[in-house]
């Protein structure tokens, strides 16, 4: 009788050489550029994120009017700090528009209410967040945080996947994200914490040592449900990935997942709770 081989966990090195190519060009424009240029590599990648949403979402309803309306609202979210505009303001007004422009395209009866709020959640859940990295740049020593925003969350996500993929034998959530386990949440939260740790070493000197080992247990664990968030959208889509834009990493919105839950914890961490806000 013989006996099948154990099934060998492989990485797939696609991803080391993306993470390779992108690094230094996100580094070089969060460092070294003007803070617009963060603000439109955000419009840029939050775009197409959004766009790969409304193709999980709307599948054969995708209305391309809806989805230009759509689009406009998120641009106008992620640039408001540029622009003054209050964003319960914005909202409100982008909401009304993605109804009206719904109704006048033509959007069948059973679909007209669920389709523009199905594009505005895209807003919510795109747009919102990534704003908030825009909002941590304009704060003292703002390029900095943003970086210990990017480490942190780059090494938390490597740190789990390696780990999971080495040692993993005891799922998370099977039924959400069957690759999910408990040994790479361990790996990501040692992996979070150390980069968060030697970051502050480094170059987050505006942090506390505490302020780096919350921050690095707070965006690992948001960062997971960020994750976890996802991969329910697509199960419910019945998709693997969101898009093949990035090698080895699938979409656009598979790279930024976990950005989304870890950008808003950290900016109001950082300016409500570590009070750097700039004074008045």
């Amino acid at each position: 009788m013989t006996t099948s081989p154990a099934p060998t966990r492989q990485f797939d090195l696609r991803r080391l050489y993306t993470a390779a190519a992108l690094i230094p060009t996100v580094y070089l424009i969060i460092v070294h550029l003007a803070p617009w240029a963060l603000t439109l590599l955000l419009i840029a990648v939050g775009s197409i994120a959004l766009l790969e949403l409304y193709r999980l979402s709307f599948q054969s309803r995708l209305n391309n009017i809806l989805v230009g309306v759509g689009l406009a609202v998120f641009v106008l979210t992620i640039a408001r700090s540029h622009m003054s505009l209050p964003l319960p303001e914005l909202l409100l007004g982008g909401a009304f528009a993605l109804v009206m422009t719904a109704m006048a395209a033509g959007t069948s009866s059973a679909y007209r209410w669920k389709d523009p709020l199905l594009a505005l959640l895209g807003v919510l859940y795109v747009g919102i967040p990534l704003s908030t990295v825009v909002s941590a740049r304009s704060l003292p020593s703002g390029a900095f945080l943003v970086l210990f925003l990017a480490v942190v969350t780059w090494a938390s996500d490597s740190a789990a996947y390696y780990a999971g993929t080495l040692w993993g034998k005891h799922p998370l959530m099977p039924s959400i994200s069957p690759k999910k386990t408990y040994e790479g949440l361990l790996g990501g939260l040692m992996g979070a914490i150390a980069a968060a740790v030697l970051a502050q070493m480094w170059f987050a000197s505006e942090l506390s040592w505490t302020d780096a080992v919350v921050l690095g247990i707070l965006l690992t664990l948001t960062g997971l449900v960020g994750d976890l968030f996802e991969s329910a959208i697509k199960r419910r889509a019945g998709v693997k990935d969101s898009g093949g834009i990035l090698p080895g990493h699938g979409g656009m919105l598979d790279r930024i997942d976990s950005l989304l839950f870890t950008a808003p914890t950290f900016y109001y961490y950082v300016a409500y709770v570590r009070g750097l806000l700039p004074s008045l």
